[in-house]
């Protein structure tokens, strides 16, 4: 049994030989990004049509392609018009800086249409590309997927305009149509779902917004639309979040991680009423423990550290353990109410559930190895994983 999946017990032995039939057990298939050698350690790079500085997240629009890359340090996103099948290939297009080799954030000028400033969630939504433009306090949304250099968006959230970038439009209080610090961005079936991580919420538009600073019609994490208090003001609890990050709809049950309380939560369908709580966590036993790894130096099976990225497929759920430089896997097979603070199915990136060094004792990267991992998507047999800490995307075959 290969190292990328073992465990510590028998019981996690069956689990691991479960988890080897999702991922290719060779590793990551293609690598985009830079190519460390085994005396090196991820260092800023200048930027190239190659070469990425912490890449937050990813979206495969088809199987075939294209690929789009929030370059997040470098203030851009880069654009393959197909899948890429070669290692460090090239891309073919970017947004946000006049060519590739500029960088700097608002491409050291103002906030444009065609411009970011910390780029992190990037999905696709309906026929185009949505965007978390995290230190413009907006999301930007073109209504087709770009497919050449420097597409104008077309859409704004967050912001009155596309010149405007004060978190919540300058004001102290949060609205329904402000945005601080949004990281992540994400679309099903119609509706638009961002983590307005700064004000410690997740909003939620029932239909792709159509107008410039449109309102979000629905609030998770917080009473109202304009309460911003951590966990609510109240402390942790099944309504509450501190650092919303990513979100996936798995099996029709919405979830998000909440990357502050170092947990993942999750709600029985898609709540349909402001505030509602969610009926189970992942990562802590309880929905007032807030610890990383339940309080522990090291992590075991069920605990988490900071995890931001997240993805269903099929009956699984992958999350992206963050600070354990890790990807954790489980497979629905009970109630979600069960699900409270169980142990994942499958292990990525690490030699067992103990152990959380950034490339397996800090080591050289590897096809199968993970520093301090962000976003995760899987588009057909693809996962997409922003291997962030090592300066890379990871093309990941899905058995």
């Amino acid at each position: 049994m290969s190292s990328f999946y073992s465990q510590t017990d028998s019981q996690s032995q069956s689990k691991s030989q479960i988890g080897a039939s999702l991922l290719s057990s060779g590793g990551a298939k293609v690598t985009l990004g830079e190519n460390i050698s085994s005396t090196e350690l991820a260092v800023p790079l200048t930027p190239t049509s190659q070469q990425m500085f912490a890449p937050r997240s990813a979206c495969l629009i088809s199987e075939t392609g294209s690929l789009w890359v929030s370059d997040t340090g470098h203030h851009r996103l880069l654009g393959w018009e197909s899948l890429p099948t070669r290692d460090n290939q090239p891309a073919n297009w970017v947004i946000g800086q006049p060519d590739f080799c500029s960088e700097g954030q608002n491409a050291k000028g103002t906030p444009r249409r065609n411009t970011v400033s910390v780029p992190t969630g990037i999905c696709r939504c309906g026929n185009g590309l949505a965007v978390a433009d995290a230190w413009n306090h907006r999301v930007l949304i073109w209504n087709q997927v770009p497919c050449e250099m420097n597409v104008p968006a077309d859409l704004v959230l967050g912001q009155v305009n596309f010149i405007e970038n004060q978190p919540n439009r300058g004001e102290q209080y949060a609205a329904a149509n402000t945005l601080n610090w949004c990281y992540g961005v994400y679309y099903h079936q119609g509706k638009l779902f961002v983590a307005d991580t700064g004000n410690r919420r997740l909003l939620i538009w029932n239909q792709i917004p159509t107008e410039n600073g449109q309102p979000a019609d629905l609030v998770l994490g917080q009473p109202d639309m304009k309460s911003r208090d951590e966990n609510g003001g109240t402390g942790a609890s099944a309504s509450s979040m501190r650092w919303c990050h990513d979100m996936a709809i798995w099996d029709g049950n919405l979830v998000v991680t909440d990357a502050g309380n170092n947990r993942v939560m999750v709600w029985e369908g898609i709540p349909t009423e402001n505030n509602t709580p969610c009926v189970a966590v992942l990562g802590q036993k309880t929905f007032d423990f807030v610890e990383i790894n339940q309080g522990a130096y090291f992590p075991n099976s069920s605990s988490l550290s900071m995890p931001y990225g997240v993805t269903a497929f099929e009956d699984w759920l992958l999350v992206t353990d963050t600070a354990n430089s890790r990807l954790l896997g489980w497979k629905k097979s009970t109630s979600i109410q069960s699900l409270q603070g169980i142990s994942a199915d499958i292990l990525i990136g690490q030699d067992n559930f103990q152990t959380k060094s950034e490339n397996r004792n800090y080591g050289k990267s590897n096809r199968d190895s993970l520093n301090w991992s962000y976003g995760i998507n899987i588009c057909g047999n693809i996962a997409v994983i922003a291997d962030s800490g090592n300066n890379r995307i990871l093309l990941w075959e899905v058995l």
